[in-house]
């Protein structure tokens, strides 16, 4: 059996590994990719796994963002730390959908439903998975304001004006280059879908900047890049050393 697997957190990705194989000592893990551009380069250059362990909450992007770009033909066992999808459904659309910290009898749950398919349950569950798929945005109409609450208020907030937005499990956060920031009730998922890719980057789970920000770039440890941008950030702003090379190539790339 061989496994892809597609997870930011490298702390998850390694403790998946080690359960994998324990459980399935004979599997191959082909890859392990931390975002969804990274994944679509992987997916479109290889052939397809026989199973995807998929996080659902990328650097970059809902996983969902994959399929919008690329065919997936594997069987994908869903993987998350939040519970606020409609989990019957998933475990519907996909093999299984398992809440992080994965409990061993989750995953084996699991892996034994996948043994089970057969050709016909696969091709049965890629019909499916069609359904799941969000309907394409357009590319070319990216939000050049967004209407913030303030109170009784909508505060037009031109985009060119953002240095970063920041999330926690709490809230989201639009700093401005001013150093003003506001509370914007929207995932960074829904933001940055709407945002101009040659303006603006999803560094983290908890960072989209923008480009213009960006005042230096240091070298962190394991592959790692510190990032520092023109207005303080809450916390240290990490780029990952699988996503150190898309950053570069954003930052430098002509518009």
């Amino acid at each position: 059996m061989k496994i892809l697997i597609v997870e930011d957190e490298t702390a998850a990705s390694e403790n998946l590994i080690q359960m994998l194989r324990i459980m399935e000592p004979s599997a191959e893990i082909l890859a392990v990719q931390e975002s969804v551009s990274q994944t679509v380069d992987w997916l479109d250059s290889h052939p397809s796994p026989d199973l995807i362990m998929m996080d659902i909450h990328l650097s970059d992007d809902s996983a969902f963002a994959i399929f919008k770009q690329t065919k997936v033909t594997a069987p994908i066992v869903f993987t998350t730390a939040y519970d606020q999808y409609a989990i019957d459904s998933f475990r519907v659309n996909s093999i299984d959908y398992l809440l992080k910290p994965i409990k061993n009898a989750d995953l084996r749950r699991a892996l034994d439903k996948f043994h089970h398919w057969t050709a016909p349950d696969i091709s049965a569950y890629l019909e499916r998975m069609l359904a799941l798929q969000p309907a394409a945005e357009p590319t070319s109409n990216y939000l050049s304001t967004l209407l913030i609450p303030n109170r009784d208020r909508l505060l037009p907030v031109q985009t060119s004006d953002i240095a970063f937005i920041y999330s926690t499990d709490k809230n989201t956060q639009v700093f401005l280059r001013s150093g003003i920031n506001y509370t914007y009730n929207k995932t960074l998922d829904h933001i940055i879908s709407q945002l101009n890719p040659a303006s603006f980057f999803r560094a983290n789970k908890q960072f989209i900047i923008s480009r213009e920000a960006v005042t230096e770039i240091v070298t962190w440890y394991e592959g790692r890049l510190k990032i520092i941008l023109s207005v303080e950030t809450p916390e240290l702003l990490i780029v990952s050393k699988n996503k150190a090379a898309e950053f570069k190539k954003w930052l430098t790339r002509e518009r």
